[in-house]
This record gives C-alpha cells, structure tokens and sequence, in this order.
C-alpha cells in the first residue's frame, strides 16, 4: 500500500470520526470539511483529477462553509451537556455493524466481482469542461441561479426570524 494514501485515508477516516462524535457543532463542521478534503485528496491521488476538483470545489469550498455559517446564523444557547455514551450510541453501534455485516455479505454474493473490468474511459478534465461550456451550458446556469435563490431564501429566512426576537 502507498504510504500517501494510508496517510490521506487516515486523516480522512480521523475526520469524519470526529465529526460524529465532537459536541461543539462548529468542531464537527470543521471536521466535516476535513473529510472532505481527504477525499479529495483520495480522488486526486487515484487519477481522478475532475472528481477531486469538484470535490474540493463543491464539498470543501460551498458545501462545509454553508454549514458553518448555517450554525453560526442560527445556532442559540448551547446545549446542556449529556454522557458521552448512552443507549442510543449502543443501539447506534449494534444497528451499524449489522448492517455492515448484510452489505459485506451481499457485495461478497454479488455477480458483480465476478465479471471483467472495463477499460478506463480517455476523458480529460478539458474534454468535461468543453462538454460544460458548449453542450451543457444552460443546466449549468440553471443551476447556478437555483442555488443562488436558495442561498438569498435562507439568509431572508434567518433575518425574518433574529427581527421577531
């Protein structure tokens, strides 16, 4: 195994450990974005260039800092602290490995690992992004807008809500 890699996947697997169970909403948040660029970090490293820089552009760069002001623009007292292990967790702990256990099975069973490979597609980062600027340029703007309407309601929805306090 590539030293790099166990590195990344580390500190990825680290991150996202840490955004579930950290209790300050802002850590988690912060953990989450480091997540998110390991896997970037992941992607970039395996040779898929374009899923890592929209990784890194979406996740990291939209995605993580919406959260963090999403917390800070709503976020009131803090919560009273609770025990750090409950039965909740335990519940959470025996209903995850259970259904790890049904997915290793089923991909084990699966027709799937069983049938060759296919060859690697030859499309560039540059042929994606002819494809986006020529073919696909009016769902790219159509989206763009979507996203920006929704980022306007939410800030006039946190508004509305700080002047009827």
């Amino acid at each position: 195994m590539n030293i790099i890699f166990a590195i990344i996947a580390a500190v990825t697997i680290a991150a996202g450990v840490a955004a579930m169970s950290l209790r300050n909403l802002v850590h988690c948040a912060l953990a989450v974005a480091v997540a998110f660029a390991g896997l970037a970090a992941a992607y970039l490293q395996l040779g898929a260039q374009f899923v890592g820089f929209t990784q890194v552009l979406v996740y990291v760069g939209a995605v993580a800092i919406l959260i963090v002001f999403a917390i800070l623009l709503t976020r009131g007292a803090e919560p009273p602290q609770q025990s750090v292990l409950s039965s909740g967790w335990l519940t959470g702990i025996f209903v995850a490995v259970v259904v790890l256990g049904v997915l290793v099975y089923a991909i084990a069973k699966s027709s799937v690992l069983q049938s060759p490979v296919p060859p690697q597609p030859e499309v560039t980062v540059h042929q994606i992004g002819e494809a986006l600027m020529n073919k696909f340029v009016l769902p790219l703007e159509v989206v763009g807008l979507l996203l920006t309407a929704a980022l306007i309601g939410a800030v006039i929805i946190a508004m509305k809500e700080e002047g009827k306090k």
